[in-house]
């Protein structure tokens, strides 16, 4: 998946939507995104993430499956689809490749929508022949948008407060999380960081917390108690997306580096260590 303009850019243009016109792509559009994000990927953490699209009038036609969203989506015509299986950090490298293929439909002027909870797991299996060790963690629909959202579009946003993010001050720190960190000690990670801060999650928690040390950001996972889920750690998928967020726009500033598990001292009062990035000049 080949970005045709500045991943900072699609970060900063794309916006969850759910509503959309009652239009079909245009074919040799349709085959192009067909072509480039249908495949195996693997994710930072090596486990392997399967994506597909459909057209829900094809899968419901000649599959009797019914992509259903229980109302949450208007009009939606198109799905993106992954599944992994259950494994450590599976989770994290699933919201990694789907947000890319995310931001890469972006790119191609669709809409698109995180859905975590909001659709029948068991026809979207059905739909691409998952195994009985695959899980799909989340979907999305994607289209051409309408030019207003929907009321319960509007709602939702309204109650997820999706337009806020929080402040530097509240999601980055140096060395301890005592000592803030600013864009100026940030240096030239100071545009990864921001496009972290803008990146989506469930109910806009933006549960994520990094502290740099020396060479070393270090991803801590800060739950918040309605971030619980029994089906799917929701959470965990926002790492994922954080991590898409950061390593895609640090290698499109120049920046080397790869993810690790690393060691460390740091604490984190009601969070979990997950990963580091360690920069490689």
């Amino acid at each position: 998946m080949n970005f045709e303009q500045p991943v900072s850019n699609l970060i900063k243009t794309r916006k969850s939507w759910r509503s959309y016109k009652n239009t079909t792509i245009d074919t040799d559009l349709w085959k192009r995104i067909k072509n480039d994000v249908t495949g195996e990927y693997k994710g930072p953490f090596e486990n392997a993430v399967r994506l597909d699209i459909f057209g829900k009038k094809h899968i419901e036609e000649n599959k009797n499956i019914a992509l259903g969203t229980y109302g949450f989506v208007k009009n939606a015509r198109y799905f993106l689809i992954g599944t992994v299986k259950p494994n450590d950090k599976a989770l994290e490298d699933y919201g990694f490749c789907f947000e890319r293929a995310i931001l890469y439909l972006t790119g191609m002027g669709l809409g698109t929508c995180w859905l975590g909870a909001t659709f029948k797991r068991s026809d979207f299996a059905r739909a691409i022949h998952a195994t009985e060790d695959e899980i799909i963690p989340a979907v999305s629909p994607f289209g051409h948008t309408t030019e207003q959202r929907s009321i319960r579009d509007r709602l939702i946003r309204m109650g997820a407060k999706s337009k806020k993010r929080k402040p530097w001050s509240e999601l980055f720190f140096h060395h301890a999380m005592n000592t803030r960190l600013t864009k100026s000690d940030a240096g030239t990670y100071a545009v990864p960081l921001e496009m972290v801060r803008l990146a989506p999650s469930a109910s806009n928690k933006q549960p994520w917390r990094i502290i740099k040390k020396e060479k070393a950001f270090h991803f801590f996972l800060q739950r918040h108690k309605t971030n619980h889920s029994t089906m799917v750690d929701f959470p965990r998928i926002d790492m994922g997306i954080a991590m898409c967020h950061f390593e895609l726009t640090a290698r499109e500033q120049g920046l080397s580096g790869k993810w690790v598990q690393a060691r460390t001292d740091i604490e984190i009062e009601n969070a979990e260590y997950k990963f580091t990035w360690i920069h490689q000049s």
